[in-house]
């Protein structure tokens, strides 16, 4: 620990954790081992971070959320393990008593982002510079979102998902997909992501079917989903896919239909390369 840096005596520190010059370390805070603490970080009451993390100078963790709604409550903020938390980034509290806003393992955040109140980030997620994620956004496992994008309080960004910079989404964006655009469309899937994480080429296929069925003109959302339940075969991938686009947020499906793609091209020319 650092001479200048200040740690309340409230504050629950495991073994090998740093704690570095000008860095404030609130009450209630719970800090786990081999985590290490740059200058100038404050971590906020009710903050419990996990193993291994490294947060970078100048990030803010755990304080109070940007919602006028917020009487001082206990709420919490809560990160997993293995976590990396660049220059600059915020990270806020719940809004209403005993809430959470959590992130899971093995992210990377980068510089200037902002996490408002009562979002959920899953585990291997990256996140490029100065994204803004409003309040209640749910982001699954392994997505990527692109410098500059904003995300509408409430959106859910599915598992796998990309989402191009400066994007501005305001609804929610289904699992293996690309978006892009102001406002966010769909443009295609996320081969390369798919093909990296080891998802074998006939689930792809069969993603590459839902998603033609999802954005064939003349079909609906749930008749698109009533299509796939009964003409594509069940795997873990597909079934994920079904279950995100049954249960979307009050934001609704971020969906465009056919011969809506960008720069003119259409969806087979999209989706071609499974």
């Amino acid at each position: 620990m650092h001479p200048s840096a200040i740690v309340d005596p409230g504050a629950q520190l495991g073994e090998d954790v740093e704690v570095g010059p000008f860095s404030i370390v609130s009450a209630n805070v719970k800090i786990g081992r081999g985590t290490r603490i740059h200058s100038s970080v404050v971590i906020g009451e009710w903050t419990e971070i996990g193993q291994e993390n490294e947060v970078w100078p100048g990030a803010v963790i755990g304080v109070a959320p940007q919602d006028l709604r917020y009487g001082g409550d206990r709420a919490y903020t809560r990160l997993g393990h293995r976590n990396i938390i660049r220059e600059y980034v915020t990270i806020h509290r719940a809004y209403e008593p005993e809430g959470v806003t959590s992130i899971g393992d093995d992210n990377l955040i980068m510089a200037y982002t902002h996490v408002a109140h009562n979002c959920t980030l899953g585990n291997q997620i990256v996140i490029a510079n100065s994204v803004g994620l409003a309040g209640h956004v749910d982001v699954e496992d392994q997505a990527v979102l692109g410098g500059m994008s904003g995300l509408h309080q409430f959106v859910r960004i599915g598992r796998l998902a990309m989402v191009g910079g400066l994007a501005k989404v305001i609804q929610d964006v289904p699992p293996f997909s690309l978006v892009d655009g102001q406002p966010a469309r769909i443009y295609g899937m996320n081969i390369r992501g798919m093909q990296r994480r080891g998802i074998p080429r006939e689930v792809r296929h069969d993603l590459k079917r839902c998603y033609q069925l999802m954005l064939r003109s003349g079909l609906n959302l749930s008749q698109a989903v009533d299509a796939m339940r009964r003409t594509i075969p069940s795997n873990k991938e597909t079934d994920h896919l079904i279950r995100f686009l049954e249960n979307p947020s009050r934001q609704g499906v971020c969906i465009r239909r056919e011969g809506q793609g960008v720069n003119g091209r259409t969806l087979a020319a999209e989706a071609a390369g499974v």
